[in-house]
């Protein structure tokens, strides 16, 4: 089980800067989220979007709907491998974070449209370019 830290984070389950699990190769794929290439097969599979609330760890989502209010709603809509919150925050880590960041996906669960996709996808391809938000 993840252990909780006394800001709010659970270590197991959460990156951090200089997290000994990421090797060197890890660290180039992360900060261009090519890492993210994978989830494709869950596209394919109808499991994911390409655009949405990004999915969680079982574990860190079990913890937040118990720690913050109207966290289950993000799941109204299929997860993605890029959403609105990425795009405009970047990798979180504590409850306050989170809780930011849970903003950013009810924009986009609210504001759904193919447009707000479309300005997603040229803000991804910018994060992508610059490493924004990569841990």
């Amino acid at each position: 089980m993840a252990h909780r830290q006394a800001d709010g984070t659970l270590d197991d389950v959460i990156t951090s800067d200089g997290d000994a699990r990421i090797t060197r190769i890890g660290i180039r794929l992360r900060r261009s989220r090519l890492d993210e290439l994978p989830q494709i097969f869950n596209i394919l599979a109808g499991q994911m979007s390409w655009i949405g609330p990004r999915p969680e760890a079982e574990a860190l989502s079990i913890y937040y709907t118990g720690e913050i209010p109207f966290y289950r709603y993000r799941h109204v809509v299929r997860p993605g491998i890029t959403g609105w919150a990425q795009v405009n925050q970047g990798h979180v880590a504590s409850v306050d974070e989170v809780h930011a960041k849970l903003q950013y996906d009810f924009y986009y669960v609210k504001y759904f449209s193919a447009w707000l996709d479309i300005l997603i996808v040229f803000r991804t391809i910018r994060t992508m370019m610059t490493g924004f938000g990569s841990r």
